[in-house]
């Protein structure tokens, strides 16, 4: 089975950039990316181009259209983001089959697990950002949930043929285990739905001349507002309640946050763990895949992640973060 990107050469990357009228020095690099496929693009006389090819199939264009207009209503609130470019009226293009988007070249590093000060500003940027995706909801876009990231990550390993089978009922039975309660500390927590990042690891948060900037928006979705913050926090739980009081000190300047929301950040990791085995088998296609991640599959990947299993049931069962 041929996989999305077969036909993607160089020379076709080059001539989809060149389709809408930009003239290229014949200079792409591959960026590092695997859902999608990102390169750096020389254009003469000018700086160079990001482009990113959109995996066929995986979003309509309604919905990566509705990932720009957010992308745009968040700069037009001057909130740094790199935004598409829109050129021909257009900010989705389309070649041999393949959509793509061209983005600013915008460089940076990402902030130092830890600091704290870093921590308050990446607060506040996180506040506005939430600020103007809690206005309205995404119309084309999921929302993030148990089942969709849970119980549906669940049946994609098992159906996978991925898991030794000597590990398989111990992954089964923790992963039931561990998406029951879940869902009852889900179902028992109150929490509001809004337009989010959806993907907010610190990779996702570059720091340029001391600004931090928002890249990479295309996981964004419908969740609650702390899946977008917990990702912040580092080290042991003390480390972690002061990381999260300076995360909040910043948020709170630009947007309200519900504290009973915390009780939410062990489940959306236990989601977070489960989802990412499921996205590695759903895309083994891919030959980017097997060559970046051989050890899925092993004996020892699918061990590790039982005992990871059983770790996460166990903190869902801990006294959440509070805020004081």
């Amino acid at each position: 089975m041929s996989h999305p990107f077969e036909t993607l050469t160089p020379d076709l990357v080059l001539d989809a950039v060149e389709s809408i009228g930009f003239l290229s020095d014949a200079r792409v690099l591959a960026l590092n990316s695997y859902e999608n496929r990102v390169y750096q693009v020389g254009i003469e006389d000018a700086e160079p181009l990001i482009a990113k090819f959109y995996r066929p199939q995986r979003w309509t264009n309604e919905a990566i259209l509705e990932e720009h207009r957010f992308t745009f209503e968040l700069a037009d609130c001057e909130v740094p983001v790199v935004a598409p470019l829109i050129h021909n009226g257009e900010s989705l293009h389309e070649h041999a089959g393949f959509r793509f988007t061209l983005f600013p070249r915008r460089g940076g590093r990402a902030p130092e697990p830890g600091n704290l000060d870093q921590l308050y500003r990446l607060g506040q940027l996180l506040g506005r950002l939430h600020a103007i995706g809690a206005t309205r909801p995404f119309e084309h876009r999921e929302a993030l949930g148990v089942k969709n990231f849970g119980h549906d990550s669940l049946a994609t390993v098992l159906q996978s043929g991925f898991v030794p089978r000597s590990l398989l009922p111990a992954y089964e039975s923790v992963a039931r285990d561990l998406l029951k309660r879940v869902e009852d500390v889900y179902a028992a927590t109150p929490h509001q739905n809004i337009r989010m990042h959806g993907d907010c690891h610190p990779g996702n948060m570059m720091c340029r001349d001391e600004v931090f900037h928002i890249v990479d928006l295309d996981d964004c979705r419908m969740g609650p507002a702390v899946q977008d913050l917990w990702m912040m926090l580092a080290g042991d739980r003390q480390e972690c309640l002061g990381q999260l009081s300076e995360l909040m000190d910043g948020y709170r300047e630009f947007h309200d946050f519900d504290p009973r929301e915390l009780a939410l950040i062990e489940p959306l990791r236990a989601l977070r763990l489960m989802h990412y085995s499921a996205w590695l088998a759903r895309r083994w296609d891919d030959p980017a895949f097997p060559r970046s991640f051989p050890w899925f599959g092993s004996e020892r990947y699918w061990g590790d992640q039982v005992l990871a299993l059983r770790e996460q049931l166990a903190a869902l069962n801990e006294e959440p973060l509070k805020l004081f």
